[in-house]
């Protein structure tokens, strides 16, 4: 068995294979960010420990015995394996792990229910799902892929594939002015009608032939899921995009008013890095998602 009590000081090891490598305790400061007097202060520390000196010093010049060198050597083999073993096992961990960015409203209405079938596939992967709705940083913020609710605009280094359209129609609590709900678009008013920010129900009303201006006052969500959950709570009747409404639909917590569907100028797009698919968690997510989309637009 190896005895590590009688392993000399590892930053002092580090220290001294950079001041060996560049002949220099300057450079070998800048390289692993400290002052020339912690490299020199380390480096004799080292050789007292030792019980030789590594260097040969004339002034300000300094050069590496031989013994120096060839302990140099070791050291340098010794670290590089540990950088190896370290980038192993951080690879074998980032291939266990997935951290996928989307919007609040699509996590919690669309993916987050649906994403227990991918962990029940992958039980050894950990997910991580962040809501938000900015501009992703892929490298900065670690996130692997995202699904984002536009046109599709791909920044460089980035890959944008769509995923599926969308559509817009009224939906309401069966609850709603105790169920006295509207039978025709026409009757609509003077019912209370929510508003969601950059979801207007003007489109929808040119598409049923209504002649109505735009809806104003009164509260204007910023997000579709808390639209969504007014409605359901009885507040009013909401325009509610079908990804964000449809399990309450499916479920009869809110009801759909009409057959009339507006197309939404946008559509949700998968959104990852150009080599992010090397990576076998991120392919596997997306051959789920895909699987997963289908089988619902079949249904």
């Amino acid at each position: 068995m190896s005895d590590f009590r009688r392993l000399p000081n590892l930053a002092a090891l580090r220290a001294f294979e950079a001041a060996a490598r560049h002949q220099n305790f300057s450079r070998a400061a800048e390289e692993i960010h400290l002052t020339h007097g912690a490299i020199s202060h380390q480096v004799r520390a080292l050789e007292q420990e030792l019980g030789l000196e590594l260097f040969t010093r004339n002034g300000k010049r300094i050069a590496v015995t031989a013994e120096g060198l060839r302990f140099a050597e070791v050291i340098r083999t010794s670290l590089s394996q540990i950088a190896l073993a370290a980038a192993a096992l951080q690879d074998a961990q980032r291939q266990t792990r997935l951290t996928i960015s989307t919007l609040p409203s699509f996590a919690a209405r669309w993916l987050a229910p649906r994403l227990e079938r991918f962990i029940e596939i992958f039980p050894e992967m950990e997910v991580n799902l962040h809501s938000s709705n900015h501009k992703v940083d892929f490298a900065k913020e670690g996130v692997d892929i995202a699904i984002r609710f536009g046109v599709g605009a791909q920044a460089p280094g980035l890959r944008s594939e769509h995923l599926m359209d969308d559509v817009y129609y009224p939906v309401v609590s069966p609850h709603y002015n105790e169920g006295a709900l509207p039978k025709t678009p026409q009757e609509l008013l003077p019912s209370q009608l929510l508003r969601c920010h950059d979801e207007p129900w003007l489109g929808w009303f040119r598409l049923a032939g209504l002649d109505l201006a735009e809806p104003s006052g009164g509260l204007l969500y910023q997000d579709s899921s808390m639209l969504a959950r007014a409605a359901h709570n009885g507040r009013g009747i909401a325009l509610g995009r079908h990804s964000i409404v449809q399990s309450e639909v499916a479920s009869g917590q809110l009801l759909r008013l009409f057959e009339i569907a507006l197309p939404s100028p946008s559509s949700y797009y998968l959104v990852y890095p150009a080599r992010a698919l090397e990576q076998p968690q991120v392919r596997a997510f997306r051959e789920w998602l895909l699987q997963e989309i289908a089988s619902g637009q079949a249904q």
